[in-house]
């Protein structure tokens, strides 16, 4: 899985760096030392990940990255991936990519008895199970889904989706027909879908209009 935003360098005492504007440890189910593998401006990069504390990293600007972004400063899109990342949900699974759960062509909503399901409704909708099935399905239950487990569970379900998750900080984009869309709501982000230009959110129900100023990123899902 690859990730996507657009970044800007800053400077400190200890150097150059461009933020990544997401929790890394949410959407990557990663902790730890990690090593990335990434484009910038088109030119490929290593580096490690600079730790700022509770999920939040940065890029440290060294030669690779240099020269990828061949002294921009502004506006640089960065798309990288963990090259070393393991599979949430591992085993074998009786679904495939040409054998999903389902062909998705209609959706029904699915609403949290209580906070902390969102990710685990998103998938409940998009599998056309019940909710308590998605929770044993993931393996988690409140508070415990992550955009990480969520994409290896679409995996393990068949869901063929885009291989790029896009951050645009509240940018107005155009959305695809059908995506898992990721709020901003405090610290980590609630997750509603979209599907044929309605939002189908676990909290607020069905829904004809987002504010696309909350919209941390998507993930788009295959409709076909």
């Amino acid at each position: 899985m690859f990730f996507h935003f657009i970044g800007q360098v800053t400077q400190s005492e200890e150097g150059s760096f461009i933020k990544i504007p997401f929790n890394v440890w949410e959407v990557c189910d990663t902790q730890g030392v990690l090593s990335i593998e990434g484009k910038a401006e088109g030119s490929a990069f290593k580096c490690d990940l600079v730790p700022l504390g509770k999920g939040m990293y940065q890029i440290p600007v060294n030669e690779s990255v240099e020269r990828a972004i061949e002294g921009k400063t502004k506006d640089i899109p960065i798309r990288f991936t963990i090259p070393k990342r393991k599979a949430y949900i591992g085993g074998d699974s009786p679904y495939s990519f040409d054998n999903p759960i389902r062909r998705i062509d209609s959706m029904k909503l699915i609403t949290q008895p209580n906070d902390g399901l969102c990710g685990q409704t998103c998938i409940a909708m998009l599998a056309g199970v019940s909710l308590d099935e998605a929770c044993e399905i993931m393996h988690c239950r409140d508070w415990q889904a992550s955009m990480g487990k969520m994409v290896d569970t679409l995996d393990y379900l068949g869901l063929a989706h885009d291989g790029t998750i896009y951050y645009e900080g509240g940018n107005d984009v155009e959305l695809p027909k059908c995506a898992i869309l990721m709020e901003k709501m405090g610290r980590y982000s609630h997750y509603l879908l979209i599907y044929d230009g309605t939002y189908y959110d676990p909290t607020e129900g069905i829904l004809e209009d987002f504010d696309k100023a909350n919209l941390v990123g998507y993930l788009e899902i295959r409709t076909y």
